[in-house]
């Protein structure tokens, strides 16, 4: 896929809007940790996130045990997420190069399936400062909006006028609210079926960098 070779000094504007959970945060190693400790797999061999969801929403009352793994995963245990590879030399480069980011992301404040009544939103803040994302990443606090519902997640993408966003979920892009002027970027790894129309798909960060800045 040809670069868009987008820098800052353009006539128009760069706005990138990225989620958060499974695009710059990474959970596959310790969802999987999670659910082999609730006995609800006993192996994963490498399985993605996505894959075990699956694994664990079919089995009895899945829907429940897959919302309070998220509830571990999103909350206490969110330490042992990693970042995504290149994800942080991406924002690096929007940063040096004039591109304007903000993180928005679909996450309640709290999980009805939390005992322990962790405030995810703060956890992700947390981690975000623990990883560098402000600072060495070029964010700042005020760049990161959560939204209690994917709806009110795309209006948040509206009102900041954002020019591209990168989600790991094609069901956001395929709302029909979705700003028909956003370039909407997939980001996921490992994906060989194509994507929906009018969606670029990306299987790295790497390769986000380099649709956007060219080859670094």
């Amino acid at each position: 896929m040809a670069s868009e070779a987008i820098h800052g000094g353009g006539r128009k504007a760069v706005i990138c809007g990225v989620d958060f959970d499974n695009t710059v945060v990474q959970y596959d190693g310790v969802l999987a940790g999670i659910a082999r400790e609730r006995g609800l797999i006993d192996r994963a061999d490498g399985d993605s996130k996505r894959k075990i969801r699956d694994r664990i929403r079919k089995l009895p009352n899945g829907e429940i045990e897959w919302q309070r793994c998220q509830a571990l995963l999103y909350g206490s245990r969110i330490g042992e997420a990693r970042l995504a590879e290149g994800a942080l030399q991406f924002l690096k480069l929007c940063n040096r190069n004039g591109v304007k980011v903000y993180i928005v992301s679909h996450k309640t404040e709290y999980s009805r399936y939390d005992t322990a009544r962790t405030n995810l939103r703060k956890a992700a803040r947390e981690w975000m400062a623990a990883h560098e994302l402000f600072g060495t990443g070029g964010l700042a606090p005020q760049d990161i909006f959560f939204a209690d519902t994917r709806r009110e997640k795309i209006e948040r993408i509206t009102t900041l006028h954002c020019t591209h966003f990168i989600d790991d979920l094609e069901e956001t892009f395929l709302e029909k609210a979705f700003p028909s002027g956003t370039t909407r970027i997939l980001y996921e790894p490992g994906r060989e079926s194509p994507p929906p129309a009018g969606v670029r798909l990306m299987t790295s960060w790497q390769d986000i960098s380099e649709h956007f800045f060219g080859r670094i």
